[in-house]
């Protein structure tokens, strides 16, 4: 590998990720003629046409051509399992791998941030950046925007089975909620998407590929960021490999890491930035020390069960070539059916027990089974309902094992390691089956394919947790806001103790959201976008 470089080319701003957040970052701060953006990627192009279709996911998760293809470390929580971890590798990062599943989250996730110290991050601040970068195919109202660039859909799919969920759903005393990114999100309804005429509408999509008209922001493929360069405390570039050889660029205002939640840590303990002790246990040496990087991982945790049924579901009309031929043809013609599938049709959100004041698991609901998507569909009808506890008290860790940036880092999650998470686990597994057992439901479902009517006692409803759940691909928090000792980052989201340098992902998350992240990780972007802004007109008034 060629080690010597060239000056490094000087930009305003450098932005390490082109993903959920930094499309975002590169579209907002480009606005600005004034000032000049690189934006580094170390995937490459989103060409790959399972890429736009929203079912592609099951072609581009754990495809190494687009995903980081991550794997935990075995986690006791969960009976000594590894899981995959499916990061996008490619312009759009996640969004361009990810269900498509537009979800805000709560009001009081935002409040509660806010009442950790973190200004400007309360529900009523933030909702206006929701509304900024959507564009509702139903109009714009109190909590909606039309004139944003991120298509927000309707699902393009009915299914039989799916309404009969819904009922039973209400049946089981849930309301009925058609808007749960509206007034309250508690309720049953069907999820909306990312999606416009039936194509993903990933952030490159929407926010990296119109702003690359303009001159002043320059996109870097393939630039797998090394390390950030540090001049005493201040940031002033990084170095990125592209093929066999090292470049470097320098930033005069500020470098931005946009590389998610396990990315973002990674770097910068590769810098020499994190926990003295584990810096130097990995031959690191530290140049500014910040205990917090890389600590309090969350993740949504998903509790997979599995409904046989005697009606049709989409196991039937996806198991057999000349069906599938069917279902091609369809969405070629028309944009519709199965093809046009979100990772799940139906959203619950939902208490686990009596007393609670906000809903704390969420259901995903599909009409189809598999053990693994990749593998195919099981050769049976069937469909899944899986629940997740939405914000759970277990907390893991992201720590590099070597001083190389190649060398993926160590993924400990701690799922289920905390008696309340525990509970919920077998609380949300009681709530799934009695909305099995309501009709229209019930009629039509044949038997408990997993985990099975077997597991019955608490203990054993917490050994199917433990044996049957999966992760919902939602990191989170591991360059946490706040002010505490293991906060990393500011409430305007620069890194404590440094300058010229910002975390701007779903790492700075304090308490993972109430929900998928995607949504809420492109609201983080637009919320910091402006801060960079306001921060630069300040520092100019003042010269």
């Amino acid at each position: 590998m060629t080690t010597t470089t060239p000056p490094p080319e000087a930009f305003d701003y450098i932005i390490v990720g082109a993903g959920s957040a930094g499309c975002v970052l590169a579209n907002r701060l480009s606005e600005d003629p004034e000032v000049s953006v690189l934006l580094l990627e170390a995937g490459g192009s989103d060409w790959n046409p399972w890429i736009h279709v929203p079912v592609g996911y099951f072609k581009t998760m754990h495809n190494p051509a687009t995903d980081w293809c991550y794997l935990t470390d075995p986690d006791e929580g969960i009976d000594g399992r590894r899981l995959q971890w499916p990061r996008g590798k490619v312009l759009g990062g996640s969004s361009s791998l990810n269900g498509l599943l537009y979800i805000r989250g709560q009001r009081e996730d935002y409040d509660d941030w806010a009442q950790l110290g973190n200004d400007g991050w309360d529900y009523d601040s933030v909702l206006p950046y929701f509304k900024k970068s959507e564009c509702q195919e139903r109009g714009a109202d109190d909590y909606h925007g039309a004139d944003g660039p991120l298509k927000v859909s309707d699902l393009r799919l009915r299914r039989e089975i799916a309404e009969r969920f819904i009922e039973a759903a209400k049946a089981s005393g849930i309301p009925e909620n058609r808007d749960v990114n509206g007034a309250t999100q508690e309720g049953v309804g069907y999820f909306q998407q990312t999606s416009y005429k039936g194509f993903r509408c990933s952030t490159a999509k929407a926010f990296l590929r119109p702003a690359l008209k303009r001159s002043n922001l320059t996109l870097v493929k393939r630039a797998h960021c090394q390390r950030l360069l540090l001049e005493g405390k201040r940031v002033v570039g990084v170095e990125y490999r592209q093929g066999q050889s090292i470049q470097r660029a320098s930033a005069r205002l500020e470098v931005l890491l946009s590389s998610g939640a396990i990315g973002s840590p990674q770097i910068l303990q590769c810098s020499g930035i994190g926990d003295p002790d584990h810096l130097a246990e990995v031959g690191v040496d530290c140049r500014h020390a910040l205990p917090g990087v890389g600590e309090n991982l969350q993740d949504h945790l998903q509790i997979r069960l599995v409904f046989k049924t005697s009606c049709r579901t989409l196991n039937d009309e996806v198991r057999h070539p000349l069906r599938k031929l069917a279902v091609g043809t369809q969405y070629a013609l028309t944009r519709t059916g199965p093809l046009t599938l979100a990772a799940s049709q139906v959203c619950i959100f939902t208490q686990s027990r009596d007393g609670l004041d906000r809903p704390d698991i969420q259901f995903h609901m599909q009409p189809l089974s598999a053990d693994k998507p990749a593998e195919g569909v099981h050769p049976f009808s069937a469909f899944t309902s899986s629940v997740c506890q939405l914000r759970p008290t277990s907390r893991g860790r992201i720590r590099i094992t070597s001083a190389d940036p190649a060398v993926y880092p160590s993924i400990q999650p701690n799922y289920l390691s905390t008696e309340e998470d525990c509970r919920v686990a077998v609380d949300a597994i009681k709530v799934a089956r009695r909305i099995a057992e309501q009709a229209p439901l019930a009629e039509v479902i044949t038997d408990e394919y997993v985990p099975g009517r077997e597991y019955q006692s608490d203990e054993q409803l917490l050994e199917a947790a433990r044996r049957y759940s999966q992760t919902i691909y939602h990191p989170a928090g591991t360059c946490k806001m706040g002010h505490d000792d293991l906060a990393v980052v500011d409430d305007r989201l620069r890194v404590h103790g440094l300058e010229g340098l910002r975390v701007v992902d779903a790492s700075i998350m304090p308490i993972i959201v109430s929900g998928n992240t995607n949504a809420p990780t492109i609201m983080i972007a637009e919320r910091a976008a402006d801060m960079i802004k306001a921060d630069r007109r300040a520092q100019a008034r003042v010269a």
